[in-house]
């Protein structure tokens, strides 16, 4: 019902999307399939039963839904909604079974929002440049926290923050609560679809371009200051922050590194306007990593 509250049901209703929604055995499979038929969706549901037997891996990232893709051609979808097991985390797919990639997700519901509300949007260092370019677009101020929903939730409540999330797929807006929400996902994509009557590989086509490529290289703990120091000193024409790991920022392209609190290992995180060059990115960083022993 909150999440009803926040969106104008008779407007998604009047258009009866046909959508194709992915449990995955998780917790999210019947408040998921329940939002949908309230907003009158029909509803192919996959990994209905909320038992935790997985049908695939839990993560909702491209190679896990490759799988999905034929479905959504199959039955003939004009959506699929794919969600993690605790139904934090929401991945889409358009009519014709394309990913449109994890952070898609928190853009398009930040996109939409802000073309009729104004406020401070918060996400984490880790999340796609689109977010920030969205928020400068409109006219409204960004903040990035460091990687974590409860870093994100505390900057959101701190700056008074109209929305925010991480952009691996989880949105958070206060009117709901302050927790990453797929169902709050995708009642706000379904919107944007029937208020502008655009399929959803429309409305990612509004959206700035960028690639991301994410990876990781070991390293043991004892030797990430001394590797982050490295890379610093190479990229010295980047803009360098140390919120979390070390992010070097470029007028059209960043690159994260920041070490595990689990592993001996450093994530790697780059964005460019291409993949090529977010890849290039991501290798000459790996590339320096392995060099510190």
């Amino acid at each position: 019902e909150a999440v009803l509250a926040l969106i104008d049901t008779a407007q998604i209703r009047a258009r009866s999307y046909k959508v194709l929604l992915d449990a995955n055995h998780g917790a999210g499979a019947e408040a998921g399939r329940r939002l949908l038929e309230a907003l009158g969706c029909q509803v192919v549901l996959v990994g209905g039963t909320p038992d935790g037997q997985f049908e695939h891996p839990p993560e909702p990232t491209a190679e896990i839904l490759a799988g999905l893709s034929p479905w959504v051609r199959q039955v003939g979808a004009d959506i699929a909604f794919a969600q993690d097991p605790d139904a934090d985390r929401l991945a889409i797919l358009d009519a014709t079974g394309r990913y449109l990639g994890e952070e898609t997700t928190l853009a398009l519901c930040v996109h939409h929002l802000l073309q009729t509300r104004k406020g401070p949007i918060v996400t984490n260092c880790a999340t796609s440049r689109m977010i920030e370019e969205l928020a400068r677009k409109y006219d409204v101020p960004f903040f990035r926290s460091p990687v974590g929903e409860p870093h994100v939730v505390d900057l959101m409540l701190a700056k008074d923050a109209l929305f925010g999330g991480e952009g691996n797929g989880g949105p958070i807006d206060p009117r709901v609560g302050y927790v990453r929400d797929s169902l709050v996902g995708m009642a706000l994509v379904l919107e944007a679809m029937a208020q502008t009557g655009l399929p959803v590989a429309a409305l990612a086509e509004q959206l700035p371009r960028y690639e991301i490529v994410k990876t990781k290289v070991p390293l043991e703990p004892g030797k990430v200051r001394e590797a982050l120091d490295r890379l610093e000193r190479h990229f010295s024409d980047a803009r360098a922050d140390r919120l979390d790991g070390l992010r070097l920022d470029w007028p059209d392209r960043w690159l994260l590194v920041r070490p595990s609190n689990t592993e001996p290992i450093c994530r790697i995180i780059a964005e460019a306007r291409t993949e090529a060059d977010a890849r290039q990115l991501a290798q000459q960083a790996t590339e320096l990593l392995v060099e510190v022993k």
